[in-house]
C-alpha cells in the first residue's frame, strides 16, 4: 500500500493550526490524535478535535493510493517536524504492527511506532447541510473585533462568543460584549434564519486561517462551521439565549457633545495615552475625557491625592456642551485601535459611544471618587464636617447595567418595573451608599496618616533637642 506523504513544509504551519483544539490536560487519549485520511481522490485531510471543536486542513497536493485512515499522536508529528528538513516529507504507513512513521535519515528511511487506537474511538466529525454563505472581509474584520470584546469570564458562559444577530432580516448586526464594554457592527444582510453565537476560540483568530481565502459560514440550530480554501472550522454553539444587547446602546440623539478626532492621528493620540500618568495601573487604568472652553483634553495623574494632568488633544472638533467623563483607558485604546474616531457623550454617568459608520463601541464610565475633576468657576469653600450624602437617585436610573436582560427584545416604552429591575436598582442605591462610606474612611486614613507622620517628625525633634541638651551637661567650662 502506498503511505500517505505529508510534505514538512505544509505540515508543520497545519500542526500549530490543529493545536489550537487539541487539549493537552484532557484524559481522553484520543484527543491528543490528529486523524490523517487520504480519500479515493487522493486529496488529503488532518482533523483534530475537543469533542465540541473539529479543524480540518486540507493538503495542497493529492497523494497517490487508495482511501486510508491512520491515527497519529500530535505530540509525535510535531517533534519529527521539528527535527526534519522543509524540503523533506514524513510517510504514514501501515503494518500488521500498526501505523508507523518513516522519515529521512541520513541515506536511508527512520520509523516511528504508533501506539494503535481503534477507529472508532475518534469523534465523528459533524456535516451541515445547506449552501455555505460568502462573508465578506469587512463583516469576517467586524468578527475579529468583536471577539476581542467577548468575555473570557466562565461564569458568563453566553458571553463568551460572537453574536451574529439576524432578527431584522435586512440588517444583521456582529456583537460581542464582557458587559463593560460593547461592539457591534451592521450594515450587513445575510440569508441566515436564525441568529448564531459563535463560540470565540484562538484558532478563529489565527492568521494563516485568516490569510486563507475568502471566509465561508454554514449554521444550523446548534452547529456553526466556518471554512477557507484549505480549513474547516466547525463547532458546537454556545447554549443558551444572547442578551438583549440594544438596551444598552444609547440612543444617538441624546448625545449632547460629540468629538471628532482626526483619522490620520490615530496612532499619535494611542501613543500619546500609553504614555500619560495612571494612578491606578493594576486596576482599571483610569483616564479622563475633558471638554472645557472648546478644547479635549485627556485627564490623568500618578497617585489618587494628585491633581488631574491635562494635555490637549489637537485637532480635535468639538460639538455641544462642555463635560468631564472617565474611563478604562484599555477600552478607549481599543475602540481607536479599530478606527472609531467619533466620540458621542452625554453626563459623566452615562455611557461613552464610540463609532465610525456602522461600527461603534459603547464602554461604561468609572465613577471617580474624591474632588471633582472640574475646575471651579468661582472659589467654593470645602465643606469641613461631614461631606454631604449623595442625593437618592430617581426611580428610574439613567444608565441601565450593561447586558442585564435576557430576552431578545427590548422593554416596552411605560412597562413597569419588575420584581428583579426594583432589586438591581436598589443594589445600585447601596452601592453608592457602601462608595461614600469608603470615601470618608479613606479621608479619615489619610488624615490619621498625617497625624502620624507629624508626631513621628515631632519625637525626632525632641530627641534631637534631648541628645544636645545631654551633650551641653557633660561640657566641662
Amino acid at each position: 500500500m502506498n503511505p500517505i506523504s505529508l510534505p514538512v513544509a505544509e505540515l508543520k504551519p497545519a500542526l500549530v493550526g490543529l493545536g489550537k483544539v487539541i487539549n493537552s490536560r484532557s484524559t481522553l487519549p484520543v484527543l491528543q490524535y490528529v486523524k490523517v485520511e487520504r480519500t479515493t481522490d487522493g486529496w488529503v485531510a488532518l482533523t483534530s478535535t475537543d469533542l465540541d471543536r473539529f479543524v480540518t486542513v486540507r493538503l495542497e497536493q493529492p497523494s497517490t493510493g487508495p482511501a486510508m485512515t491512520v491515527f497519529i499522536p500530535h505530540e509525535q508529528l510535531v517533534q519529527l517536524t521539528k527535527n526534519s528538513d522543509r524540503n523533506e516529507s514524513l510517510l504514514i504507513d501501515t503494518t500488521p504492527g500498526g501505523p508507523v512513521i518513516k522519515f529521512a535519515l541520513a541515506d536511508n528511511l527512520g520509523e516511528s511506532k504508533v501506539k494503535l487506537i481503534p477507529l472508532a474511538e475518534f469523534p465523528v466529525t459533524p456535516r451541515l447541510p445547506g449552501e455555505s454563505i460568502p462573508l465578506p472581509s469587512e463583516l469576517r474584520h467586524s468578527i475579529h473585533e468583536a471577539m476581542e470584546c467577548a468575555s473570557i469570564d466562565e461564569t458568563r458562559y453566553v458571553l463568551n462568543g460572537t453574536f451574529i444577530d439576524a432578527s431584522n432580516p435586512k440588517a444583521n448586526y456582529i456583537v460581542g460584549t464582557d458587559g463593560r464594554h460593547l461592539y457591534s457592527a451592521n450594515s450587513f444582510a445575510l440569508p441566515l434564519k436564525n441568529s448564531v453565537l459563535i463560540p470565540n476560540n484562538k484558532f478563529l483568530g489565527w492568521k494563516e486561517f485568516d490569510n486563507d481565502g475568502e471566509w465561508q459560514l454554514k449554521a444550523d440550530g446548534t452547529t456553526v462551521q466556518i471554512s477557507s480554501r484549505r480549513w474547516r472550522f466547525i463547532s458546537k454553539q454556545i447554549d443558551g439565549k444572547y442578551p438583549d444587547w440594544r438596551v444598552t446602546v444609547p440612543n444617538p440623539s441624546d448625545a449632547r457633545t460629540h468629538v471628532t478626532l482626526d483619522p490620520a492621528k490615530l496612532d499619535a493620540l494611542i501613543k500619546l495615552i500609553q504614555r500619560m500618568p495612571c494612578h491606578d495601573p493594576d486596576k482599571y487604568q483610569t483616564i479622563g475625557l475633558e471638554c472645557q472652553q472648546g478644547q479635549f483634553m485627556l485627564l490623568g495623574r500618578d497617585t489618587p491625592d494628585t491633581p488631574w494632568t491635562r494635555v490637549p488633544v489637537l485637532d480635535a472638533k468639538i460639538e455641544g456642551q462642555e463635560v468631564s467623563i472617565f474611563l478604562c483607558r484599555r477600552y478607549l485604546i481599543k475602540a481607536l485601535e479599530y478606527g472609531l474616531n467619533t466620540i458621542s457623550l452625554n453626563e459623566e454617568i452615562h455611557p461613552l459611544r464610540f463609532h465610525h459608520k456602522g461600527r461603534q463601541m459603547i464602554v461604561m464610565p468609572l465613577r471617580i471618587d474624591g474632588p471633582s475633576s472640574r475646575k471651579p468657576a468661582t472659589p467654593q469653600p470645602a465643606p469641613v464636617n461631614p461631606p454631604p450624602s449623595r442625593p437618592v437617585p430617581p426611580p428610574a436610573p439613567p444608565p441601565q447595567p450593561m447586558i442585564t436582560h435576557p430576552t431578545s427584545e427590548g422593554p416596552a416604552s411605560g412597562e413597569p418595573k419588575s420584581a428583579t429591575e426594583e432589586v438591581i436598582d436598589l443594589t445600585l442605591l447601596l452601592r453608592d451608599k457602601l462608595n461614600e462610606g469608603f470615601n470618608l474612611l479613606r479621608e479619615l486614613s489619610l488624615k490619621l496618616k498625617a497625624i502620624n507622620r507629624d508626631q513621628k517628625t515631632s519625637a525626632r525633634e525632641l530627641n534631637s533637642v534631648r541628645s544636645t541638651l545631654r551633650s551641653l551637661q557633660g561640657l566641662k567650662l
